[in-house]
């Protein structure tokens, strides 16, 4: 008799469980099915005209139509992206605060000995919003006409030519410093605030070359403003089939790319995090978005929360490498 209460006692406890479990599920459906019903604000945590905060404009105006709803980038720079993502990480988890970011998000774990968050933890990864490659950009004037005569220069002095990056730990700054490795060479990292101030002190000449995104400096390359040694993908891209890759000028093995994605602070509801990812990759077939990326040099990569999450954490391995073979101190 004794027995049988003890299992009976067991069996409602597990039917309560999986009632309360279906309640619960019930809940975050219903909740995803009415989301957003207000406002959604991305948060950029990098300068206006940076690589993530024009990938993040374009996406959030078609998201802003698919949901009726006003999708607002709110741009919070400084200390690295840490402060933007500071912001989210403390956000409530409903969905309509989120972060957007770059590849910086993989690259600030090996640059920094402690973050204020936990990259693995403090937020979930949401989408994917898109790959470009870096650009090598140098001044008009310069006196490098091609990858090949700066390397030849680095080389002839070492430590004295100097390269912009988009912030210490930004993910400019480890692909340069990549390319540094891969030629052998040793240069001065001179860090900016972000892209738009990096670009133009490598366009007056205070700088020898700066790794940036594509997206950000089509502009100036379509306008003569500044002169480009190469591409950073395996062949040239379609939106500047003029410019080289490093690759096809005699480095075969070189290729580094730069990607945008979305987050979210941690314990979002898993349907709210799925619609969010189901409505960015709906957007990237958006004829707009699909023209806009195409001009700006952005390819479009959809991905999965689970296949997104994977990605983040092979970029996270591939900069611990390369912070780890440059050398750089974690602040």
């Amino acid at each position: 008799m004794f027995t049988s209460l003890i299992r009976a006692i067991s069996t409602a406890r597990v039917n309560r469980c999986i009632l309360a479990a279906g309640l619960v599920c019930g809940v975050s459906l219903s909740y995803a099915q009415n989301y957003p019903n207000r406002t959604v604000k991305m948060v950029v945590p990098l300068t206006t005209g940076s690589g993530a905060d024009i990938a993040g404009r374009v996406v959030a105006k078609s998201l802003s139509e698919t949901w009726k709803q006003s999708v607002i980038i709110e741009n919070r720079p400084g200390a690295g992206g840490l402060i933007g993502t500071g912001v989210v990480v403390n956000a409530e988890p409903d969905g309509y605060t989120l972060l957007v970011q770059s590849a910086s998000y993989a690259a600030n774990p090996a640059i920094y000995k402690k973050l204020p968050y936990d990259p693995l933890k403090s937020l979930v990864d949401v989408a994917i919003l898109g790959q470009t490659p870096y650009v090598m950009i140098t001044a008009a004037d310069s006196p490098y006409q091609s990858i090949r005569d700066l390397v030849i220069a680095a080389k002839s002095k070492p430590n004295e030519i100097t390269f912009a990056s988009a912030g210490v730990g930004s993910s400019t700054h480890l692909a340069a410093e990549y390319f540094n490795q891969i030629m052998g060479i040793k240069l001065i990292h001179v860090p900016y605030k972000g892209s738009p101030e990096a670009i133009a002190d490598t366009m007056s000449g205070r700088t020898a070359f700066y790794m940036a995104p594509l997206d950000t400096a089509i502009g100036q390359l379509k306008g003569g403003k500044v002169r480009a040694l190469g591409v950073t993908s395996k062949t040239r891209n379609a939106a500047v089939p003029d410019i080289p890759s490093v690759a096809e000028q005699g480095y075969a093995n070189f290729e580094i790319g730069l990607w945008f994605g979305v987050w979210a602070p941690a314990a979002t509801p898993p349907a709210i995090v799925k619609k969010i990812n189901q409505d960015i990759n709906q957007a990237m077939q958006d004829p707009e978005v699909k023209t806009a990326y195409e001009t700006k040099g952005i390819k479009a990569t959809p991905m999965s929360p689970t296949e997104f999450a994977k990605f983040v954490r092979e970029e996270m391995g591939k900069y611990q490498k390369i912070a780890k073979e440059a050398a750089i101190e974690p602040q």
